[in-house]
């Protein structure tokens, strides 16, 4: 499992250059305004629906059902699946579509009297196909996973990005904010097309028929508590933008930018591990107690100790991140420092944001499947109530400009944005918190054993941190940080000091998961395949025949 992580982990790391060259590119164009942030304002409509619609027949509620029926079932129950989503999901993609204004302007008014309505409103109507298309590309996803074709499954996300990044640099000058929406809508072709051949490969045979009320029902049923949940994260997304929107130009910009900036390590750590657990998490549920908690608990503290070191060196290199990967053409100084402000803030939800994606997994696979619902819905209530309390005016003077001073960034009416970010980790916290106690029977001793690697992580975090942050100061004594190429140089050694330094700190604390990590690492590299790990690696790990 380890190995199949870090091997995630790596083609994760290559979508996740690819967003960040597609944010750099954002930032490079449109810089911190209203053109970008009517762009990601677009997509929160599709997201939602994508959350409450698309989720219903996802990967991880068909996964269970897959393991266990045969191959014929199984192609019957595909078929379905997706005839259930095209026509369902259509319905609903075409209404919003028809209401786009009326839905749009609600939600963010201050966009009303844009020069670019228009272009908003064809955009957002452009980016309803993207739900269904992705909703696709998680039913087929689904046999992808079971037969293990991770490879193909980290491949989809790259491709997506191209997409992105083609429309935006060839699409965008000739249709304007609609052109990345065809880009978007191309990339998210490609990531349904990723699966066809993990499919073909099985043997399952998928054709068009009508879904059946009693093949579809235990699918929905199960399904409904995810999809809520998802749906209630994207409703508090949705809710954090819309007031981002309210604040000054710019804003809903650099809380996104800050937002998928987080996402990277987020997506190498906990995006990773969950990913490769799921699947046995599934299948030792109910057959091996002592297995399931193992499995989890391991996955769970290696999600800890990465996430805690990457928090030391990003929230002492935030500034350098900024500048290197969104700080050029229309992006300045202040959105620079702005997005490294709300980054710091993200960061410090990074442990609680990967032990929610791993939790919620084994939440599902014990079948309680209402429970990360209940969190979700506990939680968005935090964060909204959260974000009001820190808009007001009191807690503007008082949080905000503490926060201000504490980042390093100038107390402005831009700054404001800096509350929202601290809801949104608030809320995050509470959600790891609750789900940890919500699995102390399915996982016995699971919260007491994350306990030690919370603590050295912290440790080798903080002497990463304070070695990056020495290295900085060193480096600015010698040389002057005017070009872009130096800011990378300084900021390159600073991480790779911290790096060595946290691993001598968990090699001297003898850390248990570092020693799997060297071991896992030392595999992969002497290993003659190392796809291996990302194929089946036993007749009973396919689909049953």
């Amino acid at each position: 499992m380890h190995r199949a992580a870090y091997l995630l982990a790596v083609f994760t790391l290559a979508s996740q250059l690819l967003a960040l060259l597609r944010d750099r590119t954002f930032a490079h164009v449109f810089g911190a305004g209203q053109t970008l942030d009517l762009y990601y304002a677009a997509f929160k409509v599709p997201d939602l629906v994508f959350a409450l619609v698309s989720s219903l027949v996802s990967a991880y509620i068909l996964i269970p059902y897959i393991l266990n029926t045969s191959r014929e079932e199984t192609g019957a129950l595909l078929s379905e699946s997706l005839s259930f989503l095209a026509i369902g999901g259509g319905i609903i993609c075409l209404v919003l579509a028809v209401f786009a204004p009326h839905v749009l302007f609600a939600i963010y008014p201050s966009f009303a009297n844009s020069p670019q309505r228009g272009e908003f409103i064809l955009l957002a109507r452009v980016l309803l196909l993207q739900p269904i298309l992705l909703g696709i590309s998680g039913v087929l996803g689904s046999v992808t996973q079971v037969e293990q074709q991770f490879f193909l499954f980290a491949l989809a996300p790259v491709l997506y990005n191209l997409g992105i990044i083609f429309g935006t640099v060839v699409l965008y000058p000739l249709y304007g904010l609609p052109g990345i929406g065809y880009g978007v809508v191309g990339g998210a072709v490609l990531y349904v097309a990723t699966n066809i051949p993990a499919v073909l490969r099985s043997g399952i045979r998928i054709r068009p028929s009508w879904p059946r009320l009693s093949m579809m029902l235990p699918i929905v049923r199960d399904s409904v508590p995810r999809s809520l949940a998802i749906g209630m994260d994207s409703f508090t997304l949705l809710f954090l933008t819309a007031l981002a929107a309210r604040l000054s130009s710019g804003s809903v910009s650099v809380f996104t930018l800050a937002s998928n900036l987080e996402n990277v390590p987020l997506a190498l750590v906990g995006g990773s591990y969950a990913v490769a657990a799921f699947p046995a998490l599934s299948k030792n549920a109910f057959t091996n107690r002592d297995a399931f908690t193992r499995i989890l608990s391991s996955s769970a503290r290696h999600i800890i100790l990465w996430s805690m070191v990457f928090l030391g060196l990003i929230v002492v290199l935030r500034e350098y991140l900024v500048r290197v990967i969104l700080g050029s053409g229309a992006f300045d100084w202040n959105a620079t420092r702005l997005t490294a402000a709300l980054l710091a803030l993200f960061v410090v939800g990074l442990a609680a944001q990967g032990l929610v994606l791993l939790f919620f997994r084994a939440l599902y696979a014990v079948k309680q499947s209402w429970r990360p619902f209940m969190y979700q819905l506990g939680a968005a209530a935090l964060t909204i109530l959260a974000s009001l309390f820190f808009l007001t005016p009191l807690a503007r003077s008082t949080f905000a400009f503490w926060l201000s001073n504490m980042l390093n960034i100038s107390p402005t009416s831009d700054s404001v944005v800096l509350m929202l970010a601290l809801a949104a980790t608030l809320g995050e916290v509470f959600l790891a918190a609750w789900s940890t106690y919500a699995l102390r029977e399915a996982a016995p001793g699971l919260a007491q054993s994350l306990v030690r690697p919370l603590f050295q992580g912290t440790l080798a975090a903080a002497a990463a941190g304070t070695a990056g942050y020495a290295t900085l100061i060193l480096l600015g004594g010698l040389s002057s940080l005017d070009s872009l190429r130096m800011v990378l140089a300084h900021g390159f050694m600073g991480g790779v000091v911290g790096l060595v330094v946290a691993a001598l700190s968990l090699s001297l604390m003898k850390n248990e998961e570092f020693i799997d990590i060297r071991s896992a690492v030392s595999r992969l590299v002497h290993s003659r395949d190392p796809l291996a790990v990302m194929r089946p690696s036993a007749p009973e790990e396919r689909i049953r025949n």
